[in-house]
């Protein structure tokens, strides 16, 4: 049976860069927090934290803050990629608290031109998880003054669309979703239009700010699922992108298996396979991905 790692998988350069931060941080021996899970996979994560990492909430900042006065000493808290809602660089400011803001670029955009159309008296409407780490963030910089959709359905039952609206997207979403509902809402303001005879939201923008390294590895991802008998699919399963690009690996490749941890392989999986292929979400490590091949020659 011949394995192959998918030579497009991996990091994506947001997540190298925030572990590479958070690498380089580790490096001056001083206390280092991250807020919240620094990525979405369980198995960077525990690495992490063997060299020091300590993975907290807002809601630790008080404590945190108190005991490095005792210490005298200013702890560090890094921003994982996903992003903060301004409050809680506010609260760590407040506190004494030292930021490490490695906030992907791509969201910290995204956030800049949601707080532009907000400023602007735009409706605000996200294509995205309402609870997502991402989100949380994006909904912060309006106020939380913004609806979230995930389908069409739900956009058009809960925007109104008699005000001028712009529709953004969180950045690990599927864009064939989006421009679903994209089109969507550009028919609602039409059928408004043409049944009042008046010039009612015409004023409708769809900005498209899915993250590139996600959408564009689609193609090459069903090529690769394509080319193999059998697929590995390994991520978080917190992973957002992770499950964008699982279902697109099973849309072409029914034997396609999702595994955040070797101990779920099965390996009934390959039986009369002659070919397995082995890929990711853009938060799953290299270094898993090469150990979960070790795994399968060992069976």
């Amino acid at each position: 049976m011949q394995v192959t790692i998918d030579k497009f998988s991996g990091f994506c350069w947001g997540v190298v860069r925030t572990v590479q931060i958070a690498e380089q941080a580790l490096l001056t021996k001083e206390k280092v927090y991250v807020l919240g899970n620094i990525i979405h996979n369980p198995k960077e994560i525990e690495r992490l934290e063997n060299q020091g990492l300590t993975t907290i909430t807002v809601d630790d900042f008080e404590s945190i803050a108190k005991e490095s006065k005792e210490l005298n000493i200013v702890p560090k808290i890094l921003i994982r990629a996903h992003g903060e809602p301004p409050e809680t660089y506010k609260k760590a400011w407040l506190l004494g608290l030292e930021i490490i803001d490695a906030t992907c670029p791509v969201v910290t955009k995204l956030q800049e031109r949601v707080r532009k159309f907000y400023d602007q008296g735009y409706q605000v409407v996200i294509f995205g998880k309402k609870d997502h780490a991402e989100v949380l963030g994006v909904r912060g910089v309006c106020n939380d003054q913004c609806k979230v959709v995930i389908s069409v359905e739900q956009a058009l039952n809960e925007v109104d669309l008699d005000q001028k609206t712009v529709f953004f997207s969180q950045t690990t979403m599927d864009r064939p979703t989006f421009l679903l509902i994209k089109d969507a809402l550009q028919v609602k303001i039409k059928d408004l239009v043409i049944d009042t005879m008046e010039n009612i939201a015409t004023e409708f923008h769809a900005k498209d700010t899915i993250c590139g390294q996600v959408s564009g590895r689609e193609f090459l991802l069903k090529q690769f699922a394509e080319q193999n008998d059998c697929i590995v699919f390994v991520a978080g399963k917190a992973s957002s992108n992770g499950k964008v690009l699982y279902d697109v690996c099973k849309e072409v490749n029914i034997n396609t298996f999702f595994v955040e941890d070797i101990s779920e392989i099965d390996i009934n999986w390959f039986i009369g396979k002659n070919s397995v292929g082995i890929t990711g979400a853009t938060s799953t490590p290299q270094w898993y991905m090469n150990h979960v091949k070790e795994f399968l020659y060992s069976l």
